[in-house]
């Protein structure tokens, strides 16, 4: 697999240009470390940069690719000509932003670019050509058939569709915007490859509480109106999307045989207090209304936590066994092994689902 990456006006300059905004990482250092996860993915690179919107128009114009990521920078927001471009062709692509462009600039906020591109990903950091890479790889490998549970844009699933086992996955990052469902896919492509049906969700994430959760209930609640009928459904979620799982299986209507949390959040204030990078995220849930504290529903649960973890503090789920009847497993990992088919961690947890119903 080939992929095209495109970097705009001024990419040239990062590691110097404002590295409050952008970092510290040059762009032959990005090159380098994207080449290194290319590889791991049996993907090659073809790098370009270029200040000229006309040179990249040219490059789209006659892509030989089986998808690109692009970086249009500030094109983004006045160049209907590189919408244009990315529209007229057949590779999907991914566009990506190093800033969070949601919350600088208000001229920043509306890409042009966006909604001709097959995914965007901002708010990441360089980490954000990863994902896009991981998204362009997990597409290729098996497609998968948006659903929309809901009237809102974010009301949208992918579905893969494998097996009579429903496995609906519940993504984190705090809820906020900039962390998306495709954080989840690598792991839905495994499950799904594996005979499973997996129903990736997407949910509204700025301003939180409420409307993640009712997503996520409303998302659970229509499962009944997707193309066939499952013998048992497992809801898996991780991190924020943990919590949100947690909260919306004990009220769906939906049977749900399995819980399996992943590095969850179950403690809100508790959670508010670490001073670690979503403390405050958690107390701004509770100001809104959210859930204090949860607990499981009568499904059967299963907490897998990292005693590494750094994001979010391995108290959270086992206080929640403790308090429970829920079953805790832990290892020496840290946040995200969970969310990599590779590593043992994900193997865990994927173990605790049965391939057919019991």
């Amino acid at each position: 697999m080939r992929v095209l990456v495109i970097n705009g006006p001024n990419l040239n300059m990062l590691g110097t240009r404002e590295p409050e905004v952008y970092g510290s990482t040059t762009l032959p250092e990005l090159e380098s470390r994207m080449n290194g996860w290319a590889e791991a993915l049996g993907v090659s690179l073809d790098w370009r940069q270029s200040n000229s919107e006309g040179e990249i128009i040219d490059w789209l114009q006659s892509v030989d690719a089986a998808g690109v990521i692009i970086n249009p920078a500030a094109l983004s927001h006045t160049s209907r000509a590189v919408a244009d471009a990315i529209q007229a062709i057949t590779a999907p692509v991914v566009e990506v932003h190093i800033s969070n462009i949601k919350a600088r600039e208000a001229w920043r906020a509306e890409s042009f670019v966006s909604g001709a591109c097959a995914h965007t990903i901002f708010g990441r950091g360089v980490v954000g050509y990863r994902d896009a890479l991981l998204h362009l790889v997990n597409s290729s490998t098996l497609p998968t058939a948006p659903v929309r549970y809901g009237p809102h844009e974010d009301n949208i699933g992918d579905l893969r569709v494998t097996g009579s086992h429903l496995v609906v996955l519940v993504h984190g990052g705090f809820w906020r915007e900039e962390y998306a469902s495709d954080t989840m896919e690598s792991i839905a492509v495994d499950l799904a490859q594996s005979g499973l049906t997996t129903w990736n969700l997407e949910y509204r994430r700025a301003g939180g509480w409420p409307g993640s959760g009712h997503d996520v209930l409303t998302a659970l609640d229509f499962i009944p109106q997707l193309e066939r009928t499952f013998d048992d459904v497992t809801v898996i979620g991780h991190s924020a999307g943990a919590y949100l799982a947690m909260w919306a299986i004990p009220r769906t209507s939906t049977t749900v045989g399995r819980s399996l949390q992943m590095a969850g959040i179950f403690d809100l204030r508790s959670a508010g207090t670490t001073g670690t990078v979503g403390a405050r995220d958690c107390l701004k849930m509770i100001e809104s209304g959210a859930p204090a504290i949860l607990t499981p529903g009568a499904e059967r649960t299963v907490l897998f936590h990292g005693l590494a973890d750094e994001v979010v503090d391995p108290g959270q789920s086992s206080d929640l066994a403790s308090r429970s009847s829920a079953e805790l497993v832990t290892t020496e990992s840290g946040h995200f092994q969970w969310l990599d088919p590779s590593k043992e961690e994900w193997q865990l947890v994927k173990s605790r689902i049965p391939a057919e119903s019991p």
